[in-house]
């Protein structure tokens, strides 16, 4: 059985992490969406919010689990006993951005096996940042949310950006 680790703050998911999912189910049997605790950053929705979005967003895929963690990637692949590595990109910035992150994950574990999934053309420009500034600033965001979970997460960012 072939097992991934895709990692990310997902703060808050998109509809382009729910592409790199789906894309993830066509090459393994099991996906584990690694929720990280950052604490370089401050998020907008708590990590079990975050949790609980991406467990909806997939409740009918059981292939997909989806942990929190507090570590680094290199320990979260040790635990999930799995080498293979899933980094999403979007532009050169992002690619240059991981390949340094991959050097640094290569010293703590040298069997990782990065695997960059480009975004869909159509997806290029989402983030999660997009979404965070689209809420600060009252812009529309909703096209940019998965729809299976745009309602929850509306009344998440909206009540997060309240405070």
């Amino acid at each position: 059985m072939k097992k991934c680790v895709f990692s990310g703050t997902f703060d808050p998911p998109t509809a382009g992490h729910e592409k790199i999912i789906k894309t993830c189910l066509k090459i393994f049997d099991e996906v584990v969406v690694a929720v990280m605790i950052n604490t370089g950053k401050t998020p907008l929705l708590s990590a079990e919010n975050r949790k609980y979005l991406l467990e909806k967003l997939f409740k009918d895929e059981k292939r997909v689990r989806v942990e929190i963690f507090s570590c680094a990637a290199a320990d979260v692949l040790e635990k999930e006993n799995t080498p293979f590595y899933v980094r999403g990109i979007r532009n050169t910035i992002d690619f240059e951005y991981e390949n340094a992150n991959f050097f640094a994950n290569r010293r703590l574990k040298s069997d990782i096996i990065t695997i960059y999934i480009p975004a869909e053309q159509d997806s290029l420009h989402i983030s999660s940042t997009l979404v965070k500034n689209s809420v600060k600033f009252k812009k529309e965001y909703r096209e940019y949310l998965p729809a299976a979970i745009a309602d929850d997460l509306i009344k998440m960012l909206e009540t997060a950006g309240e405070s």
